[in-house]
């Protein structure tokens, strides 16, 4: 068995260092970060401590997602069937796991809306992941619906506690009114909402009647957002105009850009630009709004991110590997390197002497990536039964 504090080595792999090569290394951990790159490899006696022989895998900068909203099916696996949250969120740390995905910041929306996307359950979400430590480094990705005027001063002061990580601008309210017309749609968000279609249409139009109030309150939970030093997004931006103005708050990641236009205008401005990784595995989006590949080839898109399926981040690397878009360190960059630096966590996303030993152990068939380890802060979090048995 090994304790929490035993140094762990792995040795044999091709290890993706700082300088971006892919490289035969020794990886030495000790006290839940990477001690040493290189050295001799030992003799495996008991003194050496645990090892994980590694021969023909890679060694990969553990996944940083700086957007996943994937937990909601574990919080409501059927409309309107709702499991308890840490339930849900330890369901959720294992899928994470088993994705190579080592932080994590969930994507929880603060809405008008009753229900999934509601007061309640953003109290709930953000109580139970501050309640403990997880192995998965999780935290809070406050997605702010616009027009929750309702709800302002509740996110003003989980900002002002610490309790955010991450602030997110969104405003679905008038397509979400636009949808309510249509009975399958309306029907979805009615059980999303858990209240019946005409009560929520009630709401959506009161919350939009008071459109006149948005802009200040955008502007207060900039404002506080920039005190306490967080990065702030703007999300499913349509225009260029609207990236502007939430640059001009402070929001300097543009996140999934309905057009490709939005997308380079944004990073010629020297924002981050982050699409979702499904985009990359389906070969497009789901709506039908910018592709991912295209922004990833053109040098646009600055990482990317689960969106709404865990998977697709260790999948979708390879893919822009094998299509011949990007060597695979740049591509594991856009799920590692690219947005640790851009949440501004200086202590992980490359494998380097000093930093989090938060690393991804991977397999290559047929270019095919299969997750065989998961470690954070030096420790393993995820073993297959491949790693299990050559860890000695």
């Amino acid at each position: 068995m090994i304790r929490a504090a035993s140094p762990l080595r792995i040795v044999g792999a091709q290890v993706l260092t700082a300088n971006g090569e892919l490289a035969e290394t020794v990886v030495s951990l000790e006290d839940g970060r990477i001690a040493r790159l290189g050295g001799p490899v030992a003799d495996g006696s008991a003194a050496d401590g645990p090892c994980l022989d590694a021969h023909g895998w890679l060694v990969l900068p553990g996944i940083v997602d700086l957007h996943g909203d994937a937990f909601e099916r574990q919080v409501q696996p059927r409309p309107g069937v709702n499991f308890p949250i840490e339930l849900a969120l330890e369901d959720t740390e294992r899928q994470l796991l088993a994705s190579g995905i080592t932080t994590a910041f969930h994507g929880i929306t603060l809405s008008w809306e009753p229900g999934l996307r509601g007061l309640a359950a953003w109290r709930a979400m953000v109580d139970a992941l501050h309640a403990r430590a997880w192995t998965c480094d999780m935290r809070v990705h406050l997605r702010w619906e616009a027009y929750n005027l309702a709800a302002l001063e509740v996110a003003l002061a989980d900002i002002g506690a610490g309790r955010v990580h991450l602030l997110a601008f969104n405003d679905h309210t008038r397509s979400i009114l636009r949808s309510l017309s249509n009975p399958v749609a309306a029907a979805k968000y009615g059980e999303r909402a858990g209240v019946p279609v005409a009560t929520l249409r009630a709401i959506a139009e009161d919350a939009a009647a008071r459109a006149d109030e948005v802009p200040g309150a955008l502007d207060r939970l900039a404002a506080a957002a920039r005190s306490a030093g967080l990065p702030m997004a703007s999300h499913d931006d349509e225009t260029v105009a609207v990236r502007a103005a939430f640059r001009a708050r402070g929001a300097r990641i543009c996140e999934f850009p309905v057009g490709e236009a939005v997308g380079h205008t944004a990073r010629a401005a020297g924002d981050a630009v982050a699409m979702g990784s499904p985009n990359v595995v389906r070969g497009g989006s789901h709506l039908g709004w910018a592709s991912a590949e295209d922004m990833v080839a053109a040098g646009v898109c600055s990482l990317l991110t689960s969106d709404y399926y865990y998977p697709s981040l260790l999948h979708a690397p390879f893919l822009l590997a094998q299509r011949g878009v990007l060597g695979l360190a740049d591509a594991w960059a856009l799920v590692s390197t690219s947005p640790a630096r851009v949440a501004g966590l200086a202590d992980r996303g490359v494998i380097a002497e000093g930093r989090r030993g938060d690393l991804a152990v991977v397999a290559v068939e047929n270019g095919r990536p299969r997750l065989v380890a998961t470690l954070t802060r030096g420790r393993p979090a995820y073993l297959s039964a491949e790693a299990w048995d050559r860890l000695g």
